[in-house]
């Protein structure tokens, strides 16, 4: 699920951004977790989004298959049942579900960030977070992250790319991932979908389990997303 730059006001409903909006890799003290609150499926309409040209869409090969299967999977375990489309468009069906049947928004946070540490073996987790997290202040597990992000990820999110991002200190550092158009969201059209089993749960599993804090910033006019990571 890629990420864009937003403006972004820490302390507010994240739910309600509906403008402009990227991902940041921030503080630890900074992702604390918000007030839970129950956010259901409010569309994204498509007459809503600003063109700019098309765009360069990502065209799946063989370990993308792999990787929508296993994400698919896990998934399927959480929910409780499989859905009767085939591919992305099950998984969509699927996400809505996970959402929909949760008892609140932190519910269904806490059900993806499992799915996503189900995607990982416990050790590798482990010995990220404190042997690669704490190198160079974080900007080394930070950059991996964002080249592993564009690797693995874009059939989830579409094309996407390495980018730059601005650090407090005043350098720059390329741990950021743009997303030209997320397919989860436009596919989805579904902001409580896009916050509460990407967004939120994302920021909460790089930043628990693997030691990079992150902020993603969706854009709801234009289906953009910046994730940026950043040194603690």
């Amino acid at each position: 699920m890629k990420m864009m730059p937003l403006a972004l006001t820490l302390h507010a409903p994240q739910t309600v951004m509906v403008s402009s909006s990227p991902i940041y890799l921030l503080p630890t003290s900074s992702l604390h977790n918000r007030t839970s609150f129950r956010a259901f499926c409010s569309s994204v309409s498509p007459e809503t989004i600003h063109s700019e040209g098309s765009k360069a869409e990502y065209k799946p090969g063989n370990l993308d298959h792999f990787f929508l299967n296993s994400f698919r999977d896990k998934l399927v375990k959480e929910v409780g049942w499989d859905s009767e489309k085939p591919g992305y468009d099950g998984l969509i069906e699927l996400a809505k579900a996970l959402m929909m049947n949760s008892r609140s928004n932190s519910h269904t946070k806490d059900a993806a960030v499992r799915i996503l540490k189900s995607l990982f073996p416990p050790l590798l987790l482990e010995l990220y977070k404190i042997l690669i997290a704490p190198i160079d202040g974080g900007k080394v597990a930070a950059m991996m992250v964002a080249r592993v992000t564009v690797f693995t990820c874009q059939w989830l999110m579409g094309t996407c790319k390495v980018n730059s991002v601005d650090l407090p200190d005043g350098t720059s550092c390329n741990s950021g991932v743009f997303v030209e158009r997320c397919k989860y969201l436009e596919e989805s059209k579904c902001v409580g979908i896009c916050i509460n089993t990407c967004k939120l749960p994302t920021q909460s599993f790089f930043k628990d389990y693997m030691g990079v804090p992150l902020l993603m910033e969706p854009n709801f006019s234009d289906y953009s997303c910046q994730q940026n990571q950043i040194e603690r």
